[in-house]
């Protein structure tokens, strides 16, 4: 029988969730996805999310980056207590501290790459010049700077996912949030993104959690937590 997971008392931690509880109404039923978890998660480190469908992982993400709020429980990152700020201060907080990578892309079709990379700046302060510089330097950083010019119909999967990459870095982020990164790809591809989240953690000091089925994958963090039935585990269940 698995045990529930225990959390570290580091007070350094980058992400400090405590007594995170999520329900969701449907209808008249409520259905308890996450209960009592807490989560400490140093900086630098590359943490993977396992579990079963249904366990909670995604949901965890969400509350983790600002993107829903916990129904009870106190979710704290780099410094910032984020689940109880307001609909403007969270997505100004989201915009400086997370970045977002998606297993189908989420990339705009009628945009080149360049111009994908560049949306989350447009909610910056910067100037067109800058947003273009700063866009072509993350593509380079994912092996893209000679497509940056193409559309997304002009790319194979993996170059898609590595603009998506691109996209969530060009803002230097805190905190680096990765769904099923390569639950779309073929395991070359896969591969290659895993390798390049990999060097972002090892060289640019990224701190970043991914959630994934795939057991190879989760062999490349630094830690693997498991959640079963809304609650982390020390191992998981056969």
């Amino acid at each position: 029988m698995a045990e529930i997971a225990q959390p570290q008392t580091d007070d350094a931690s980058l992400v400090d969730a405590r007594g995170i509880d999520k329900v969701f109404k449907r209808g008249s039923e409520e259905v308890h996805v996450l209960g009592g978890l807490d989560l400490q998660i140093p900086k630098g480190e590359f943490l993977a999310l396992m579990g079963p469908s249904g366990s909670g992982k995604s949901t965890l993400l969400n509350l983790v980056g600002g993107l829903d709020r916990p129904t009870q429980g106190t979710v704290t990152v780099a410094g910032q207590r984020i689940d109880n700020l307001s609909n403007r201060r969270l997505a100004g907080w989201r915009a400086r501290h997370i970045g977002l990578v998606f297993q189908f892309y989420n990339l705009m079709p009628v945009l080149n790459a360049r111009k994908n990379v560049e949306l989350p700046l447009l909610l910056t302060k910067l100037g067109a010049a800058e947003r273009r510089k700063r866009a072509e330097i993350a593509l380079e950083v994912v092996g893209l700077g000679h497509r940056m010019g193409h559309f997304p119909r002009q790319l194979s999967g993996g170059e898609q996912q590595r603009t998506g990459i691109a996209r969530a870095i060009v803002t230097d982020p805190t905190l680096l949030l990765c769904d099923e990164p390569t639950g779309d790809l073929d395991r070359k591809a896969g591969d290659e993104i895993l390798d390049l989240l990999t060097a972002l953690n090892q060289q640019q000091g990224k701190t970043i959690i991914m959630v994934t089925h795939d057991p190879r994958a989760a062999e490349r963090a630094t830690r693997t937590l498991h959640l079963d039935k809304g609650r982390l585990v020390t191992d998981p269940v056969d």
